[in-house]
């Protein structure tokens, strides 16, 4: 029997959301956020092509001045000029004296030819080759470093990429590299912890600033919990993003995410908000991140988690942590507009916790759940599983009166109907606060007040 996952706790099953499996990239390991290092070396850019004087397209052989050739002895087709068009036949000279139409032409033609002369003349005077003095072509609308209207793509890009950095980690699995961005101008940076958890035992953090400088990083505190950590380099006055309020996002709102995807640093791309409180298990059955994911369609690749995700004001609404893939894909094969994002206050309350204290905390009710449950709802176990019972005593869910093989129907009038939407909707909450849950007991439903309790991440 597979082990039921623990509502608000660390879960043990494998990992599952509605939209399919959203893995992320582990160090050392292909995969949705980590640029692989000497493992998986980034491809050479794709070669293009120019078109070349003297080429022509296939079976196309360049036409002769005066079209083409025609055959000794046989009709002639009207000649053609220089730019393709037809010109009529001139009329057979005449043995007599030019009439005055012939004579006025030749006058024509003898007074370009002196004027053709001319310049030629000019041209060669005492042997140098004369130009004319003025040679300037219309100048460019824009002038260079001009600024772009406020809210526009190119100045958020401008206001905030020299926050944002590139993170190579060296580990026990190789090389890998991921996204950070400044939220102290102390020197703290914050990322995913699946970026920097290859270099937490032994390893080795270095931080790529906009600048082109590296500097050193110790790894300050992280959590699988919430996918987040938090490094620190020896610098100061360095110029921080402002963390915004992820509540106030909607679907459609224009966002910007900037990272380091495949090791391209201070790639920026587009794209809007296409939904919100995904819930996204990503990870493997040991570290299983739980996120009440922002999904956007800005283009999101290997190298871009643990960048920012900014809205058009320029601030952080969320931190880029995974990406889905088509059923069957082993690997990450690249963006297919379908990027998931840590929404920013959760990245905020979580940031202080691991600056504070190195750890962070979230929150449980104390309950397992049945994965195997598939009616309305989700289902408490009735059974123990591993030695822990279905609902912990003098837990938040136990007070409120839940017991085992209890249903519970939604959270705070959200319907849930897969235990990671329950487990997403409770992590989304801190510590202490109170959730509201419409549970059923046989054919009875009712309203219970639930105070969340606090775990700490390992």
């Amino acid at each position: 029997m597979p082990p039921a996952p623990v509502a608000g706790q660390h879960d043990t099953r494998p990992y599952g959301a509605p939209l399919g499996p959203l893995p992320v990239a582990r160090p050392g390991l292909a995969g949705y956020g980590a640029a692989q290092g000497p493992q998986s070396p980034v491809p050479p850019p794709p070669s293009y092509q120019v078109a070349r004087p003297g080429v022509y397209p296939p079976g196309q052989p360049p036409q002769q001045p005066g079209g083409p050739a025609q055959p000794q002895g046989g009709p002639s087709a009207p000649p053609v000029g220089p730019w393709g068009e037809q010109q009529a036949p001139s009329a057979p000279s005449r043995r007599r004296g030019l009439g005055a139409g012939a004579v006025a032409g030749i006058a024509a033609l003898a007074l370009v030819a002196g004027a053709v002369g001319g310049v030629a003349a000019d041209r060669i005077v005492d042997g140098s080759d004369r130009r004319p003095v003025d040679v300037s072509l219309p100048a460019a609308g824009t002038a260079p470093g001009e600024e772009r209207p406020a809210g526009s793509v190119a100045a958020v890009a401008a206001s905030v990429l020299p926050s944002v950095v590139s993170l190579q980690v060296q580990g026990a699995d190789g090389v890998s590299t991921g996204s950070g961005f400044v939220i102290r101008e102390d020197g703290f940076i914050l990322t995913n912890n699946h970026v920097v958890a290859g270099g937490a035992a032994g390893g080795e953090v270095t931080v790529l600033f906009a600048d082109g400088s590296e500097r050193p990083a110790e790894i300050v505190g992280r959590t699988p919990d919430y996918d987040l950590a938090v490094v620190k380099v020896d610098e100061s006055g360095l110029t921080p993003l402002v963390l915004g309020d992820s509540d106030a996002v909607v679907v459609g709102d224009p966002v910007v995410a900037i990272g380091a995807p495949l090791g391209l640093n201070g790639t920026v791309t587009t794209g809007i908000v296409s939904a919100l409180h995904r819930p996204v298990a990503a990870g493997d059955s040991a570290e299983t991140a739980f996120i009440d994911a922002i999904q956007t369609d800005a283009a999101i690749n290997p190298g871009n988690s643990g960048g920012p995700l900014v809205n058009g004001a320029g601030e952080v609404v969320g931190v880029n942590s995974a990406i889905a893939q088509p059923p069957g894909t082993g690997a990450a094969t690249g963006s297919i507009g379908l990027g998931f994002a840590i929404p920013s206050n959760q990245a905020r309350r979580t940031a202080q916790e691991l600056m504070a204290s190195g750890t962070a905390t979230y929150p449980v009710i104390g309950v397992l759940l049945d994965s195997r449950y598939q009616g309305e709802g989700v289902q408490v176990t009735t059974e123990p599983q591993g030695g822990q019972a279905p609902v912990t005593a003098d837990g938040p869910a136990a007070v409120a009166g839940i017991q085992a093989g209890d249903v519970i129907l939604s959270i705070d009038g959200r319907p849930v109907s897969l235990s990671d939407e329950l487990i997403v909707a409770i992590r989304a909450k801190a510590p202490g606060d109170t959730v509201t849950l419409r549970v059923r007991t046989g054919d009875q439903e009712r309203d219970v007040r639930v105070v969340l309790d606090e775990a700490t991440s390992e």
